[in-house]
C-alpha cells in the first residue's frame, strides 16, 4: 500500500482571552487554532495532514513533510515588506510570520510543494520580495457566507494553475489586502475582473498560491488545487526516496 504523502498545515495563535467561552483563568493561556476545512481537502484528495506548531523547528518540520499549506489568517506586517501600517482591521502576527518565511526558506531549498491560500499567498509574494495593498474594501465580503459571494476569475493557460483549473473558475472572495508589487520569481496567473491577483506561482519551484478559499467552498471535496498539492507531494516524497 502507498503511504499518503505528509502534508503540513499552519495554522494560527491566539490567546485564550479572544476565544469566546474559554474560562476567564485560562485567559492568558496560547490556544494554537487550525481550521478543519484546510486538513479535509487533503485528506479528501488522499493526503495525510499534520498541524505544525508554531513552537516547531521550521526547517525540521519541512524535511518532515512532503508538501506544505499556508493557511489564510491576519495581515502579514506591512514591515515585512517596507511599508508602513494602514490599516488595522487585522492585526499582523509576529510569531506566525517569522514562522511562514521560515517555512518557505526551507521549502525553497528542498524544493517541498506549498500551496498557499489567502495570506499564504500574500506571504508567499512578501516572502520573495513583493508587496501588498493595504486594504481592498471591494474583496473583504466578511459580511456573508464564504460560498455564497462568488466572482469569476481568468487563469492564465500554460500555467500550473491553468492546467489545475482550466480558462476560469468562480470563486469566494475572503480578503481585504492584495498584491501590489509581484515577486521577481513569481508570475500572475489568475486575475479578477478588475485586475486584483488572484493566483500567483513560482518560475521554476513547485509553488502556488490562489487569493480564495477553496476549503470553504461547496466544491472542496473535488476542488483540483488539493489534488494538484497531494500529486506534486506525493511524486516529491517519491524522489526522496528513490
Amino acid at each position: 500500500m502507498t503511504r499518503a504523502p505528509l502534508v503540513g498545515l499552519v495554522g494560527r495563535r491566539k490567546i485564550g482571552s479572544q476565544i469566546i467561552g474559554q474560562p476567564e483563568v485560562l485567559g492568558h493561556i496560547d490556544i494554537e487554532l487550525f481550521y478543519r476545512d484546510y486538513a479535509r481537502g487533503v485528506i479528501e484528495a488522499g493526503g495525510f495532514a499534520v498541524n505544525l506548531p508554531l513552537d516547531s523547528d521550521p526547517a525540521e518540520a519541512v524535511s518532515r513533510c512532503d508538501g506544505i499549506v499556508l493557511s489564510g489568517g491576519a495581515d502579514v506586517d506591512p514591515a515585512r515588506y517596507g511599508h508602513e501600517p494602514e490599516t488595522d482591521m487585522f492585526p499582523p502576527e509576529q510569531v506566525r510570520d517569522s514562522f511562514e518565511m521560515a517555512i518557505l526558506d526551507a521549502a525553497s531549498s528542498l524544493g517541498t510543494p506549498v500551496l498557499g491560500i489567502c495570506r499564504g499567498l500574500q506571504m508567499a509574494n512578501v516572502h520573495g520580495g513583493g508587496t501588498l495593498h493595504q486594504h481592498n474594501a471591494a474583496h473583504s465580503r466578511f459580511d456573508v457566507l464564504p460560498d455564497t459571494h462568488v466572482h469569476e476569475v481568468a487563469v492564465t493557460a500554460g500555467s500550473t494553475l491553468g492546467s489545475v483549473y482550466g480558462e476560469s473558475r468562480s470563486v469566494n472572495s475572503l480578503h481585504h489586502q492584495t498584491v501590489d508589487e509581484v515577486a521577481p520569481d513569481y508570475r500572475v496567473t489568475a486575475r479578477a475582473g478588475d485586475g486584483t491577483v488572484e493566483g500567483l506561482e513560482h518560475n521554476s519551484l513547485p509553488i502556488i498560491a490562489v487569493q480564495w478559499h477553496p476549503e470553504m467552498m461547496e466544491t472542496r471535496a473535488t476542488d483540483p488545487v488539493f489534488a494538484w498539492l497531494v500529486e506534486a507531494a506525493t511524486m516529491f516524497a517519491a524522489s526522496r526516496n528513490s
